[in-house]
């Protein structure tokens, strides 16, 4: 997924759930749209330098929107995290499409949003010979002081919700697949978040004894001279049915 040009600038703080105050570099400062409902914990983070969006469109509100955010990471560098929840499904479509993911290659068709089950999945891929696979799309940027990459960030009763919607399909034949789009440059393993949702991670081991899949792939930023360019899917990542929070990373 390309991005339009975007624009850097320093956080200042993330308020009402939508809002972000950001000072541009060129000194300006700006409200821009936060389109992340979630928690967003561990990557709301004032005075890391963040990128947005701008946009001209005379109907909207808000002239920009938070796209990035870079974070420092225990070895000196930073690592890019979208904040964006709306592209993960874009980033995962054009991969799809493109049989980026090995694991979901060689579908006849790929239809986008299948409501099933009661419930809501992101994408539904059919290929006459092996049926249909239910795919369920999750952002994962929760990287905890011990350096591993957690979801969710809070309490997720939705999340369960598509859980169990999964195993229900698992049960009737389908192929039913997590796909934790991992968000966060500097995650290198996912495992469910015990320490903050305790049912999440008891319904995500209890999914995947009853045959749902999952997977895990990270974005990867795409830079010119510094500046974000585009986001796509990269590689695989492990997936650990239980993890407990470990000691901090220290970061100097």
């Amino acid at each position: 997924m390309e991005y339009p040009t975007l624009v850097p600038g320093t956080l200042l703080r993330r308020y009402k759930r939508f809002l972000a105050d950001v000072r541009l570099d060129d000194g300006r400062e700006v409200v821009a749209h936060c389109p992340n409902t979630g928690s967003m914990r561990a990557v709301n983070v004032p005075g890391c330098r963040v990128w947005l969006s701008p946009s001209d469109n005379p109907a909207r509100k808000l002239a920009w929107t938070w796209e990035l955010i870079e974070l420092p990471q225990s070895d000196g560098t930073t690592a890019a995290a979208s904040v964006h929840t709306g592209r993960a499904n874009r980033i995962v479509e054009e991969a799809l499409r493109g049989n980026a993911v090995e694991e979901l290659a060689g579908h006849a068709m790929i239809r986008r949003e299948a409501t099933v089950e009661g419930a809501r999945l992101d994408f539904r891929l059919d290929n006459p010979e092996h049926g249909c696979t239910f795919v369920e799309v999750k952002q994962v940027t929760l990287r905890e002081s011990d350096g591993h990459g957690y979801f969710p960030d809070a309490v997720s009763l939705r999340g369960r919700k598509h859980l169990e919607t999964l195993a229900a399909l698992a049960a009737q034949g389908h192929r039913a697949v997590l796909l934790f789009c991992v968000a966060h440059e500097g995650i290198e393993d996912v495992a469910p978040a015990t320490h903050l949702d305790p049912a999440y991670a008891a319904t995500f081991r209890e999914v995947v004894g009853l045959g749902v899949e999952v997977l895990a792939r990270r974005c990867e930023v795409i830079r010119e001279d510094g500046v974000p360019m585009a986001i796509r899917l990269g590689r695989r990542l492990p997936v650990s049915l239980s993890r407990e929070v470990g000691p901090a990373v220290v970061v100097d």
